[in-house]
């Protein structure tokens, strides 16, 4: 539960009986139903009746209209009887009798009671007895239905001192009643011999308090309390939560939620842990007037550190500080910043703290790093830019690999106006990075009994750490590099149809680098300082011919796409550090790129051809087809992917070589309901198939699925020995109403064998929420240097609407 200051947080049952009891505590004025017993809400409305209009304005003068009106001057009492209307002081009220007393300036009603007041709450009772100004008197069997659909009933109130209210055997839910069984309990409801509200504390107190779900009584708590609905934000205890591990044990976490100001909030929550003792949590929050910001810590002096024997965990003291804010300087500027400090690095994952609160997060996707950072952005009508310093906090242990981003800046605009009939753009990229010692990447598995540690900072043999056997993922030493980028294109259309788009760019590097002569690094790059310039210019052309065919059942488009690209060879190809271009994918998304290397640091070279085929159909009835099918070409000069740098990046990317694999995808969607989409990298020599990816979803008004094939070539130079070949599915399933069951899986198929997968099943409807979920997944237990464990956590959740919820969870291998 966690929420910013200016959200509000409520304690334990929060809004407990909701609008409805704060409208009844004050005049008894909240929407409420024909009386009843509130034994349980087995009782319907009573028709209602139209009121009379109001005066405009309080006259002091009661207005009454009935069947008959009879005044006693003896006893200075006025009773009106039989379809009575009555209008005095703003409020109103219906009543089969309704008798004023004007020396005791009390007001009875009886019968069908219905009172309405200025605010238009409305009141149904049996019996209700006042005084003129509404701030003594009593309700017998009374019902409040509210605006937000909470309901309370109750065999009596009592208000007195204008201030407290008294509910005598209430009954209080959030569900509506049954409708085709009114008198059938609702799915849940709390019941109260007393609940007192206060009105100047703005609280409200349950006494001798118990939960049914359909009429059972399943839990009783002798005394609560819980801010009545006005208070958007209280002090108090929020509910509690659940926990167990085979290293921390049984823990019970309640957290204290502190409602210090309109702007600022803060959250205790401790965590008592059977085996490592107390855990101490603690989150402050403020939100000013541009902005917000949160700091949250942890601590605990473990008891039994041991239980992390071997682990980072084995200490006494452990704990850490987050924090992150962002403010706004105006409308196009913001600047914020997010921060981690931890005492280890396995600290958040072994007490599932933050980021490893929720278990869904390492299904498929596994954390490696916290990031640290402070950044200024702005964002304009067709610019943008961004300046940030970063900071990784290493979950692998090996924190001196880890770079620190000193800054990083980027800045992209495009001109609004044309330059020689076309779109001028330009953009410049700075970055400058540290690293205290070199990132090795072991790629060769048979080197014999020290291949283990063949590419760790322990390595016994640097001459071993060889192009063929390690990848350099990261440099030791300092690196700084600055680039600009100006690119212009026009498209020009003739009398054919045919489209020509000749486009011209110029981009400049200058590097710096500072590296350390750490053991083997030489074998890679020369160490010490280097500076490089490095120019690119590129002048090319794009042609399109679409075709359109026109049929009763729809149109297709057929466009020929044909780009040539002339520049010169990549200067310092593969003898520069690559830090930011390490992630290379061909596939028809990046064909018609000009430069397909994914960041700076690398830049496309050569005179290339990108050549292929587009084609759209777009179904009158809905659906369409898109198919696009295209190779690439080393037209002349130095391949840059076939050159090896550092990390290997493009060598297997199907561009190394003069003709290129050939890429295709085709996706279908047929309607709403369906879509289908496949990815494919074929050898242009062989016809293998080294890359292809299939994925289909559905979504229907009961259940929804996707299911996701992958089947991919070894690729020796990035360390990938083997083919890989798996299958992923996941979907959900609406077996009723309210009940939706959940699950995922994956198989890998080159083991045969499931490797990790996720169910769950749960309840939701307007007032409830039942979940329980068993996930399976991967997690580093030690370091990255290991192989990751296959972790299993069960999940449980529970959820009363306006009352609160929480949840517990079980684990092995240290997850919560």
């Amino acid at each position: 539960m966690m929420v910013c200051a200016d959200c509000g947080r409520v304690p334990v049952a929060n809004s407990f009986a909701a609008a409805a009891l704060l409208g009844l505590a004050c005049t008894f004025g909240a929407d409420l139903s024909t009386p009843a017993n509130a034994q349980g809400f087995t009782y319907n409305r009573p028709a209602t009746r139209p009121v009379p209009p109001r005066p405009t304005t309080e006259t002091g003068q009661m207005l009454v209209q009935a069947t008959e009106v009879n005044y006693d001057y003896n006893n200075s009492r006025v009773a009106a009887v039989g379809k009575v209307q009555m209008y005095y002081n703003g409020t109103s009220v219906e009543a089969d009798k309704v008798v004023y007393d004007q020396k005791t300036k009390r007001l009875h009603a009886e019968g069908n009671v219905r009172m309405t007041d200025a605010d238009g709450r409305i009141t149904y009772a049996n019996l209700l007895d006042l005084s003129d100004d509404y701030r003594d008197g009593f309700v017998d069997s009374l019902r409040v239905d509210t605006a937000d659909a909470t309901r309370m009933a109750a065999t009596r109130a009592e208000r007195t001192a204008g201030n407290y209210t008294v509910f005598q055997n209430g009954v209080y839910t959030a569900c509506a009643a049954c409708k085709d069984d009114p008198k059938k309990p609702p799915l849940w409801q709390v019941k109260g011999a007393r609940i007192i509200h206060d009105q100047t504390e703005k609280m409200m107190y349950f006494e001798d308090a118990r939960v049914e779900f359909f009429g059972v009584p399943l839990a009783y708590m002798p005394y609560f309390s819980t801010p009545d609905p006005t208070v958007k934000r209280k002090t108090g205890f929020l509910m509690p939560g659940f926990s167990q591990n085979s290293n921390f044990g049984y823990g019970i976490e309640t957290p204290f939620y502190w409602a210090i100001a309109p702007d600022y909030d803060a959250t205790i929550s401790p965590r008592y842990t059977t085996r490592q003792g107390l855990l101490v949590q603690g989150e402050f929050r403020q939100r000013l007037m541009d902005g917000a910001y949160q700091i949250r810590a942890y601590g605990i002096n473990q008891q039994d550190p041991s239980a992390y024997a071997g682990q980072v965990g084995e200490k006494d003291w452990r704990g850490g500080v987050e924090t992150k804010g962002q403010f706004a300087i105006n409308d196009k500027w913001v600047w914020g910043w997010d921060a981690v400090a931890l005492s280890d690095y396995n600290f958040l994952y072994d007490y599932r703290l933050a980021m490893y609160r929720d278990p869904y997060q390492s299904f498929l996707s596994l954390q490696t790093e916290a990031v640290s950072q402070l950044y200024l952005t702005g964002v304009g009508k067709r610019s943008f830019f961004d300046l940030r310093t970063m900071h990784y906090l290493s979950f692998s242990g090996n924190q001196r690999q880890v770079p620190i981003i000193h800054p990083v800046m980027d800045y992209n605009n495009v001109l609004q106006q044309n330059i020689l009939g076309g779109e001028f753009s330009y953009k410049f990229n700075f970055t400058s990075l540290s690293r205290q010692e070199a990132a090795f990447d072991r790629i060769n598995t048979n080197v014999g009994l020290d291949g283990l540690s063949l590419c760790t900072p322990t390595s016994a043999d640097p001459g071993a750490r060889l192009p063929a056997n390690c990848l350099l993922r990261g440099i030791p030493g300092t690196y700084t590099r600055f680039s600009a980028e100006a690119q212009w294109r026009r498209s020009f259309t003739d009398e054919l149809g045919q489209i020509f788009t000749p486009f011209a760019s110029v981009r400049v590097d200058a590097i710096d680098a500072s590296i350390s002569n750490q053991p083997g690094v030489s074998n890679y790059l020369p160490v010490g300082d280097t500076q490089a310039l490095r120019v690119m210019p590129t002048v090319g052309l794009e042609y399109r011919y679409p075709f359109i065919n026109v049929q009763p059942w729809g149109s297709t488009i057929v466009e020929p796409i044909a780009q040539v690209i002339i520049r010169p060879n990549e200067s310092y190809a593969g003898r520069l550090p690559n830090e930011d271009a390490q992630s290379m994918n061909f596939d028809t998304s990046n064909l018609f790129n000009v430069n397909k290397f994914s960041g700076y640091d690398r830049v496309e070279g050569g005179g290339r051809a990108n050549v292929g085929v587009q084609a759209t159909t777009q179904f009158d009835q809905g659906g369409s087809v898109k198919v696009l099918l295209g190779q690439s070409y080393q037209l002349f000069g130095m391949n840059s992917f076939a050159v090896a740098d550092l990390t290997n990046t493009g060598v297997a990317s199907g561009l190394q070589n003069p003709r290129s694999d050939y890429v295709a995808s085709v996706t279908y969607a047929p309607n709403r309901t369906y879509s289908f989409s496949t990815r494919a990298r074929i050898d242009e020599a062989t016809g293998n198939v080294n890359r292809f990816e299939a994925e289909g979803r559905a979504s229907f008004d009961r259940w929804s699925v996707s299911m996701l094939y992958g089947n991919y070539a070894p690729q020796a130079e990035l360390g990938y020995l083997t083919r890989r070949e798996g299958l992923l599915g996941t979907g959900s399933v609406k077996i009723a109403n309210n009940w939706v069951v959940t699950g995922g899986a994956r198989w890998n198929l080159e083991a045969n064998k499931l490797d990790q997968y996720m169910v769950g099943a749960g309840y939701v409807d307007d007032c409830f929420i039942l979940a329980l979920n068993y996930v399976t997944s991967y997690s580093y237990v030690a370091n990255l240097s290991t192989p990751p464990v296959l972790s299993h956590t069960v999940m449980f959740q529970i959820g009363l609407r306006t009352l609160g919820g929480t949840q517990a969870g079980t684990g092995t291998n240290g997850v919560y």
